[in-house]
């Protein structure tokens, strides 16, 4: 269950079923068992632009159009598409419009390949622009993939301010494997083999010490330099007798 101005985040290995999760919200297709409720009411009954009305999000495999910065923006709200504060307002949000406003034409410049003057830009700043998308819709659940993947530290960390700022009245649902990123969130689901394992904050899954401490001490050794035995990160349980 979610809570309006309630950052969640979910991790796991890969194949845990995470981004399957974020598909099932959106309605991309329909579980084959269980129920996804908002407000109450299971989301098949919702009409699906209705649903999606409500919902704003990215994905990892998130699109790069062939058109101008605002375009690329807009997009992510289509009745919007014209309102160039309503772009501009979501490409702040989403710490793009420093990059925006270094572009040859500004919002009106054309990005990608496909144009004799077009810009085409790095990994990480296409993220800034498909994050600046996904605030382009007044949405009360904010679902991100991965939305720091391709950002450094400094990038990541002003993000997760905003994000965090901008939780008021909405439920923010983030997808990482950076647990610098993670331990931030109001509450924390570990999932694996598509069920959910533990979850809390980040100080209560630490003195749990299960597979959540577990993950975050491995990646903490990678900075501290401090060694893991190999039972400290084998995450497989054994089968009861």
């Amino acid at each position: 269950t979610g809570s309006p101005g309630e950052t969640i985040a979910i991790v796991g290995r890969n194949g845990a079923g995470k981004t399957t999760l974020f598909k099932l919200i959106c309605r991309l297709y329909d579980p084959s068992g269980g129920r996804i409720l908002i407000d109450g009411v299971d989301i098949r009954d919702y009409d699906p632009p209705e649903l999606r009305a409500q919902i704003g999000g990215m994905f990892q495999d998130y699109v790069t159009y062939q058109a101008t910065a605002a375009e690329n923006i807009g997009l992510g709200s289509l009745s919007a598409l014209a309102d160039r504060e309503a772009i501009r307002s979501a490409s702040r949000q989403a710490g793009s419009d420093q990059l925006i406003a270094g572009l040859p034409q500004g919002y009106d410049t054309a990005l990608g390949k496909w144009f004799d003057a077009g810009v085409n830009l790095s990994g990480g700043e296409w993220q800034k622009v498909a994050l600046a998308r996904a605030f382009m819709r007044d949405a009360r659940i904010l679902l991100l993939d991965e939305p720091t993947s391709a950002l450094d530290a400094q990038a990541e960390y002003e993000l997760f301010e905003r994000i965090h700022s901008l939780t008021r009245g909405r439920t923010a649902v983030y997808i990482s494997h950076r647990f610098s990123t993670v331990r931030r969130a109001d509450r924390i689901l570990f999932l694996e083999h598509g069920r959910l394992v533990e979850q809390g904050t980040h100080e209560q899954l630490m003195r749990l010490n299960g597979r959540y401490a577990r993950l975050f001490r491995l990646q903490a050794s990678a900075y501290t330099g401090e060694d893991i035995l190999p039972e400290d990160v084998d995450l497989d349980i054994a089968p009861t007798a």
